[in-house]
């Protein structure tokens, strides 16, 4: 018997000798996720704290009201969405909850509910086969994928832990010989693929198995979960913090599915913590799942997640996933930041860790939590790539720019090489369209990911990148992807520029692709701007178009449309090109161009600079799309017809303010009234010239590091400066006077 029970022993012996009315545990449970020391201390305490204590009333008015329901154990038919499929949800939430109020109140009938359930599926499980409607990845057999058994025995066991002790031995028999033993299995030896698989289907089942042997008290079942089925070390749970994790706490398939794996994560290294904490599993891979779970946060926006790869965008850090991961970073570190995280979730979690976090914020211990400005590396060994978070002021309007150059992501990933977002005032404003899939909405595609995410959203001209010849990178297949990462030339962010630089040339064949992106603090601005240089460079002539996905409504350009009147037609017909309406195109003069939008009362500008030999396409998202499964969004693509090479250049400005209700408008124009690129051998300089008078250079070069040395002499005389850039500011003598 591990020195864990043992304690938890004597703690069951405390409870019992402090009259847990009914309650009558046989052995050192719970413990697991939720032990019996801290049953001891919540009972005690939890009529001090109103908010938890509030939380378990309003749990037994929502739970007494399901179990008067009755048992409700049906045979699955139904995909996600469906009815069986979620009642089987249903009951594995149902039955932790009253497992949770059974040893927070000592009433025995949360037991004895838990009890039947878990008997009418011993009863049920030994006669299905594989599910009806089976996913075509990992079927299951209560749910039509196995990830969703997966998850359904995390929390059925954890419910089983809580409630064992009030078991006969026959009912124990029984319910371990046919149902829990039987999924575990399943789970492992019955799909060895997915169980050895360094995914979050693979964490999942690790997770769910692990569990299940703590609670049987089966160390094979742990060492599986731990290190694999062959307990190589190779695969298992050990290896997938090692390896799906960035050493900055990224995960590779982006912050959705991060947000997604973290449930796994935390609770079976909770639970590992609890039973073996002689690992000190949340030190393993430099404290890999600690760092995931701040990173999380780190990736949203307004309480959002950034919504890259397979995303649905409704998703924050209010999710359940992340409220059990901040309630248990917060016990393990003490982080008084993360209490106001917790705080925003405004969700009390009636466990021990739960419990914590619902004290430590009635006694006021929170502090703000620090949103800032950070590069984070992708991949095992940092080599993959990187998301880069550039953030300028503080609250839930900050302006916010994202660089996404990541490795793909796996099959979640997106082509998406070099793409960027920004936020500001609440709000998307440069967008990525996310997952196109309506989660758990049966009569969409039975909830699965929609036909048009493939063939719209995971397609380059979705994403705010350049398309070389009406391609997606990588000719849209992401096993060859996979294989290849951008490669970070700089990264900084000080006060008045953050800025960074990325280049692959993998994307295309023969055709290398850099981007440079800044956000610019200038005087006489009251937001940042944010500028992009892409250069793309070729062997041969190509088209190429860079989309700009905006959010809000068109109010002004300095261009001559010749729009579609009485008919419209597809951009393309394949790539993604298909679903985008072509409503206008302008021939683009030599010099600037502008376009102006509206977005919750703010304005942005697009400033760009043209030739003759190039159009700005205005689309509209809604082609060969007859079950209207898209969203309706709106698109400038910038074309060049044909080049060798290219520099794209253009400064997005947020201005002004329109308030409809009290009917005014002020500062609707641009500030921006100049911008130039200028190659001058290895370095660029990019010159923006405002309204006010006052210039700003940039002059930059992706070689050497920031110890480099560089001298220039440019149109402003001659420069010196250390590092991969500098920035350059002047006033006209007009101004000055």
């Amino acid at each position: 018997m591990s020195k864990f029970k043992i304690i938890a022993l004597v703690a069951w012996l405390v409870v019992s000798f402090l009259g847990a009315g009914s309650l009558a545990l046989a052995g050192p449970h719970p413990g697991l996720t939720m032990s019996a020391q801290e049953v001891v201390a919540m009972r005690s305490q939890l009529h001090t704290v109103p908010k938890a204590k509030q939380a378990f009333d309003d749990l037994q008015v929502k739970t007494d009201t399901s179990i008067e329901l009755g048992v409700i154990v049906p045979k699955p038919v139904d995909a996600g969405g469906g009815y069986t499929h979620e009642q089987h949800k249903r009951n594995y939430q149902l039955m932790l909850d009253a497992g949770l109020l059974y040893q927070l109140s000592g009433k025995k009938r949360y037991a004895n509910y838990v009890r039947d359930v878990l008997l009418a599926y011993a009863e049920l499980y030994p006669t299905l086969p594989l599910h009806p409607k089976q996913k075509e990845q990992s079927p299951g057999k209560l749910f039509w994928q196995s990830l969703n058994e997966a998850v359904w025995l995390v929390h059925t066991i954890q419910a089983y832990d809580l409630v064992v002790g009030a078991l006969t031995e026959a009912e124990r028999n029984l319910i371990e010989s046919s149902l829990l033993r039987p999924v575990a299995n399943f789970l492992s030896e019955g799909q060895p693929d997915t169980f050895n698989k360094i995914h979050n289907h693979g964490t999942w089942a690790a997770a769910a198995v692990g569990m299940t042997g703590y609670v049987l008290d089966d160390q094979h079942l742990v060492d599986q979960a731990l290190f694999g089925l062959d307990k190589s070390g190779k695969a298992g749970f050990i290896a997938q913090i090692e390896q799906l994790f960035s050493p900055d706490g990224y995960y590779t398939e982006g912050p959705y599915y991060q947000r997604y794996a973290l449930m796994p994560f935390v609770l079976f290294a909770r639970a590992i913590e609890v039973n073996e904490p002689q690992r000190a599993i949340f030190e393993a891979s430099d404290g890999a799942i600690l760092k995931a779970i701040e990173t999380a946060v780190q990736l949203s926006y307004n309480g959002l997640f950034f919504g890259i790869n397979d995303a649905i965008k409704d998703k924050g850090i209010d999710t359940i996933e992340l409220v059990h991961g901040i309630a248990i970073a917060f016990e393990v570190t003490g982080d008084t930041q993360l209490l106001d995280i917790a705080k925003q979730q405004n969700h009390i979690l009636l466990t021990g860790y739960g419990f914590s976090v619902a004290k430590a914020l009635h006694e006021g211990r929170d502090t703000p939590f620090d949103f800032r400005s950070l590069q984070l590396r992708d991949g095992q060994d940092g080599q993959q790539g990187a998301l880069s978070i550039f953030r300028h002021g503080q609250g839930s309007k900050h302006q916010a720019l994202v660089v996404k150059n990541t490795s793909q992501g796996m099959g979640h990933g997106h082509f998406d090489k070099l793409h960027w977002l920004y936020f500001d005032n609440g709000n998307e404003i440069i967008s990525d369209y996310g997952a196109a899939r309506f989660l758990n909405i049966e009569a969409k595609y039975g909830g699965h990911y929609l036909p048009e995410n493939n063939a719209w959203a995971k397609q380059t001209v979705a994403h705010n990148t350049v398309v070389v010849d009406e391609q997606s990178h990588f000719n849209g297949d992401w096993r060859v992807g996979q294989q290849h990462a951008p490669n970070i030339r700089f990264f900084a962010a000080q006060d008045g520029i953050q800025i960074t630089s990325a280049e692959i040339a993998a994307a295309y064949p023969t055709t290398t692709l850099r981007r440079t992106m800044a956000m610019l603090e200038l005087e006489g601005l009251t937001h940042p701007l944010i500028l992009d240089v892409f250069k793309v460079n070729s062997v041969r002539a190509h088209q190429y178009d860079l989309p700009l996905h905006y959010q809000g409504q068109l109010i002004s350009h300095t261009l001559k449309l010749q729009g579609a009147k009485q008919a419209l037609s597809p951009l393309g017909e394949q790539h993604g090109y298909q679903y985008l309406w072509d409503r206008a195109r302008a021939a683009f003069p030599a010099g600037l161009a502008q376009l102006t939008w509206l977005n919750d009362g703010r304005f942005y500008t697009y400033s760009t600079v043209g030739g003759t030999d190039q159009q700005m396409l205005f689309a509209m998202l809604g082609a060969n799309d007859p079950q209207f499964n898209l969203r309706d969004q709106h698109a400038l693509i910038h074309r060049v017809n044909s080049a060798h090479d290219h520099v794209f250049v253009s400064v997005l400005e947020t201005h002004g303010e329109y308030n409809g209700r009290a009917e005014y408008t002020v500062g609707a124009q641009s500030n921006v009234v100049g911008l130039a690129v200028r190659e001058l051998d290895k370095y660029t300089e990019v010159t923006i010239n405002l309204v006010n008078g006052h210039q700003a250079t940039l002059l930059y070069t992706e070689q050497g590091d920031e110890n480099t040395q560089h001298q220039l002499d440019s149109a402003g005389g001659q420069v010196q400066w250390q590092g991969h850039f500098v920035v350059l500011k002047s006033q006209s003598k007009q101004s000055e006077q």
